[in-house]
């Protein structure tokens, strides 16, 4: 870390300004999350509606304590366990939160990241820094500064490059507040580890279909997330019939992007062809989603057709994701001849 860098960073911070800065999970794009000023900022350089909450970060628990109305046992025994790290948690905020930062919610989403760059950030900023990821609106979030500078370019005045991401998919979210915690979004952090710490958590169904009619209480939850510019779609089944109906599909005119697997990449002879990662390692493929998605845009694709990567844990997450960047679409192929 540069220290005039940093410190410029969080003269700008504390002047209602905005930065853009690394996180282990993606790219954030910062203002002060105590000036509602700074979040209307925010939503104004991403073309963000303004009723999608905005993440407060944190970087120790004492600052939690003086925003939310009160820490609940729940919190603490997650915070032990997670933070510094890819969680966030959904508290009911105190009157220092403005509601601009809420999306005028009376809930606030806190988490403290792990990466060092945000950290500092964070503390030369003035301790609490809203932070969306750093995409306009609708767009692939950014796993890398320049994915940052083809969507912010003009937009705010500093970029911190921290190098890639080391996860590549948001945080965690878990709703607090209800009498069951109950995860909002899936993130690194799967319903499994949150049982393991809570005993009793549960997952919020809704986060599998399009419940565009429904106030988000939380990033994510509303709008069409993570969009390429070509049209998405899912493919669902066994892997020799996904094969076969994505190879048929990259045969007719037109230029098909494809999103496949080690395991599976020799198996296209045609089409744009990205390997995503292996089903080995799902963190791989977490790690490169939005990267590939992004590069599509790039090559100018007319369609894109992925396999699916349904699956507990991680997969959950990269599914979550893939849905929200498909508007949905899902083709099964299970039942075809």
């Amino acid at each position: 870390m540069d220290e005039r860098v940093m410190e410029r960073a969080g003269e700008t911070l504390r002047a209602g300004g905005l930065v853009a800065f690394p996180t282990e999970t993606v790219y954030g794009l910062g203002g002060s999350a105590l000036d509602a000023q700074a979040a209307r900022r925010i939503y104004e350089a991403k073309g963000r509606p303004s009723d999608n909450p905005l993440i407060v970060h944190v970087a120790d628990m004492e600052h939690l304590e003086r925003i939310v109305r009160e820490v609940p046992d729940a919190a603490r025994r997650l915070a032990e366990a997670f933070w510094p790290g890819p969680l966030t948690m959904i508290l009911n905020k105190n009157e220092l939160v403005p509601y601009g930062t809420t999306g005028g919610l009376e809930t606030v989403a806190v988490r403290m990241p792990s990466d060092g760059i945000a950290l500092e950030l964070i503390r030369r900023g003035g301790g609490y820094v809203a932070a969306p990821s750093a995409n306009t609106s609708g767009r692939p979030s950014p796993t890398t500064a320049q994915h940052v500078f083809e969507d912010m370019d003009g937009r705010i005045p500093m970029i911190l490059d921290g190098g890639p991401v080391s996860i590549g998919l948001e945080s965690t979210i878990v709703d607090l507040t209800e009498e069951i915690p109950t995860i909002l979004r899936p993130g690194y952090i799967s319903l499994e580890m949150v049982q393991a710490v809570l005993g009793e958590a549960r997952m919020d169904r809704g986060l599998i279909s399009d419940d565009s009619g429904v106030r988000p209480k939380a990033p994510g939850m509303k709008y069409r997330h993570y969009a390429p510019r070509a049209d998405l779609k899912i493919v669902e089944g066994p892997v020799d019939r996904v094969v076969s109906y994505i190879n048929e599909q990259a045969d007719r005119p037109g230029r098909v992007g494809i999103i496949c697997t080690e395991e599976t990449k020799g198996r296209y002879p045609k089409g744009d062809v990205k390997c995503i990662g292996t089903r080995k390692n799902e963190l791989s493929i977490a790690s490169h989603l939005f990267a590939v998605l992004r590069e599509f845009d790039e090559d100018g694709v007319e369609a894109i057709y992925s396999e699916s990567f349904r699956a507990p844990g991680l997969g959950e997450a990269i599914m979550n994701r893939l849905l929200k960047a498909a508007g949905h679409q899902k083709i099964d192929v299970t039942d075809r001849s």
